[in-house]
């Protein structure tokens, strides 16, 4: 009997540990649904034959059918000053004929054959005189999200950007959607509840980023090099609580990596000083597509969005209430052209231009206390051979105590960020200083056989980051660590702050603020475009006038699986890497982009004439981007549509002139307006990390291979491989006289 007793707690505990074993077991190898990983949401269609359908997209309208609709809004007005717009039914009708030209309706592609990837306009008009709802000023992350949020809850909505979407901070940032580990930190050691809630939110918004555009996002493993052992269960304990507080928001679990393993992860690592590795995940993307992609999914859903469109001055009616601004198309005097500006009328008018916040809130009261605390983050690009292809690094403390990325990015690496207090300016240039201090960093942790070197820098920027202070706290110096809203006596809500991870969550509270603020009343979205362009099946998100943008998949996404590049390269002949590049920048619409690009006379790949040799760019890309993206510019096709300007600086500034004849037949500019595109851009390039002394070059200079070549002093800056190599006498098959560039004095013979 006494044995019966002693046994049956025994058996208890026995039971009580296997179950939760088994929990543990369940909830680490538990099946996981991992965005972008399932069968697209819209199967593709295959004829009779077996080959393939493709798809039929709606078109957003044209820009120019924009510009008509937010001249409409005070029609009365700008007709009598002489800027008035065709009237909604002719622009739509014109916009039905250059689109019809390009779509199905005996439309044709780049290789003049037809285009069945196109579907209906979308076809909602502002009528005459009739006031938008909302204004957004700025087309970047928050004012494209504010956009898209209004719209899809049945407001009538417009948006402008002075310069073009992404172009500021938006295109600028880490490349990250992340809850912020050191956040995490901060809210544990100084018991910081506002810091645990920013962290938590993210994660939060950072699942929905990763479900609504799984082609422009993914997940990320991150390394954390444990470099003494003390450390090992510090970081372990750190990225256990980050992955509790995903909760069902995560995805893969942290786990911890002996040494053996983390150099064989990671090979490029210090070997002396690592004693092994924590890896968590984290998100990451392609920022300035996100962003377009998300103005474009604004547009379909019945935003009037128009870039290159800049605000002269906000009016107020007799109350003192804001009631319209006055806006002017920037392109017309590129175009050599008066600009005239026109008023849009609106209800309310939202500043989310971030950087420029104050310059807005200026115009609004020129006695305003200024807002914005201006930061500036440094990053550089590397070639991709510094890190491994799927891993990231974080290296938690530099050698003054901040925190610095290291991560794999469209085929290269990108290392960042510095934290310094700037001034605000469209395209700052980063400085020397603080890329030598990145690469310092960089040495710090990377094996010692590896050189790194000034030359391996493919381009260096600098983001400027919106650090507010809340005018309306106690202490205004104070900055809010998180986003702020805040309305004037006139009405003009302000919007600033944040970060890219949580700009729905900035967008949401936006907009929710200006609802109560300015009367709006919402409705259900009746009539919402299949921006799957298919009716086969009900993908949209319940418009029911409340917020859904956590479930509006973007542009692009509803069509899009992992194995769609297999399709690509079936159906047009592309090249497998152009077809994955396509496949990942713009989801489902790389079918239309395939179709836009140019035969090469070749037997493989039939379709896509690269616009930079090393580079998976295509010249589909840009017609796209000037047919169905609102670019403008050659830096809006290479800075935002594609990434070229941000991964290697060169390579743009080689890809130029075929950038600029592609959209000079596309928008048939004149000689004039091609050589101003071409200064802009090498003078922007500049703010890319383009070497000072090319910023002279000409056209036939980059044509005839001019461009690549250094001086003595720019080679070793610059370059990146040494000096020109030189014969080996033993491989010479020429007499040293022969041969004026082989000597036995040469450093290669010795």
């Amino acid at each position: 009997m006494a044995s019966r007793g002693l046994l049956r707690p025994i058996l208890k505990y026995a039971a009580a540990a296997t179950v939760a074993g088994g929990g543990v077991i369940y909830y680490v190898y538990r099946p996981l649904n991992i965005p972008g990983s399932d069968s697209p949401a819209v199967p593709l269609k295959f004829a009779a034959d077996g080959s393939i359908a493709p798809p039929r997209f709606p078109v957003a309208k044209s820009r120019a059918q924009h510009i008509a609709d937010l001249k409409n809004s005070a029609s009365s007005e700008n007709n009598a000053a002489g800027v008035g717009g065709h009237s909604g039914a002719g622009i739509a009708d014109q916009a039905r004929g250059v689109f019809g030209r390009l779509a199905g309706g005996g439309g044709k592609t780049a290789s003049g054959g037809a285009l069945a990837s196109e579907g209906e306009i979308v076809d909602s008009q502002i009528e005459e005189d009739e006031e938008y709802d909302l204004l957004v000023i700025g087309g970047g992350a928050t004012g494209a999200g504010i956009a898209l949020d209004a719209a899809t809850r049945g407001l009538k909505v417009a948006c402008v950007e002075r310069e073009d979407f992404s172009a500021g901070t938006s295109s600028k940032s880490t490349k990250l959607v992340h809850g912020g580990v050191r956040y995490l930190e901060k809210a544990v050691w100084e018991l910081d509840y506002n810091q645990y809630k920013l962290v938590k939110e993210a994660l939060r918004e950072r699942k929905y980023f990763l479900d609504t555009a799984p082609h422009l996002s993914s997940w990320l493993p991150i390394m954390l090099p444990v470099q003494k052992w003390w450390q090992a269960p510090y970081f372990w304990m750190g990225t256990k609580v980050y992955d509790f507080l995903a909760g069902s928001e995560g995805i893969e679990s942290s786990y911890f990596l002996t040494r053996s393993k983390a150099l064989e992860a990671f090979p490029m690592l210090k070997k002396e000083d690592i004693v092994g590795a924590l890896v968590y995940y984290d998100g990451a993307h392609n920022d300035s597509r996100m962003n377009v992609s998300l103005a474009m999914t604004a547009a379909l859903y019945g935003c009037t969005i128009v870039n290159h469109l800049e605000v002269t001055a906000l009016e107020k009616d007799a109350s003192g209430r804001l009631c319209a601004a006055y806006v002017k198309d920037v392109v017309q005097e590129k175009d050599g052209m008066r600009a005239r500006p026109f008023k849009v009328r609106a209800k309310g008018i939202i500043n989310a231009t971030g950087p420029f916040t104050d310059a807005i809130r200026e115009m609004d009261d020129q006695k305003v206390d200024k807002i914005v605390a201006p930061s500036s983050g440094v990053h550089v690009i590397l070639p991709g051979y510094y890190s491994p292809a799927d891993m990231g690094l974080l290296d938690a403390k530099t050698s003054d105590g901040r925190v610095i990325f290291f991560l794999p990015w469209q085929g290269n690496t990108i290392a960042g960020t510095t934290d310094a207090p700037t001034n605000i300016s469209q395209n700052p240039i980063a400085g020397e200083e603080e890329i030598e201090w990145i690469l310092s960093e960089i040495r710090g942790y990377l094996a010692s056989d590896i050189n790194v070197r000034r030359g391996d820098v493919l381009a260096a920027w600098s983001g400027i980051r919106p650090l507010v202070k809340d005018p309306k706290a106690k202490n205004t110096e104070s900055l809010v660590r998180n986003h702020l809203i805040t309305v004037s006596d006139s009405g003009l809500l302000t919007c600033a702050g944040g970060k890219w991870t949580t700009y729905r969550q900035m967008a949401e509270e936006a907009v929710d603020a200006a609802i109560e603020v300015f009367g709006l009343n919402t409705k259900p979205v009746s009539n919402a475009p299949r921006v799957s362009g298919t009716e086969m099946v009900d993908d949209a998100a319940p418009l029911d006038g409340s917020c859904q943008t956590h479930q509006v998949r973007l542009l692009g996404a509803h069509g899009y699986s992992k194995t769609l590049f297999i399709n690509l390269i079936q159906h047009f002949g592309v090249e497998t890497e152009v077809a994955t590049h396509l496949v990942n920048s713009y989801g489902d619409r790389a079918w239309t982009v395939a179709a836009l690009c140019s035969p090469t006379n070749k037997r493989f790949p039939a379709r896509g004439e690269r616009i930079a040799e090393l580079y998976p760019f295509v010249d589909g890309e840009v017609r796209y981007a000037v047919r169905h993206e609102y670019a403008q510019t050659p830096v809006d096709v290479l800075a935002r549509r594609t990434r070229l300007a941000f991964l290697n600086a060169q390579a743009a500034l080689e890809a130029l002139p075929r950038v600029i004849d592609l959209m000079a037949e596309e928008l048939h500019w004149d000689r004039k307006r091609r050589d101003r595109e071409w200064n802009d851009t090498v003078n922007f390039l500049a703010s890319m990390g383009l070497p000072k002394s090319k910023l002279g070059v000409s056209r036939a200079d980059v044509v005839n291979g001019r461009a690549g070549i250094f001086d003595e002093h720019e080679r070793k800056l610059y370059s990146r491989h040494d000096g020109p190599a030189e014969t080996l006498a033993s491989d010479s098959k020429l007499d040293k006289i022969e041969h004026p560039g082989l000597g036995v004095e040469s450093p290669v013979n010795k």
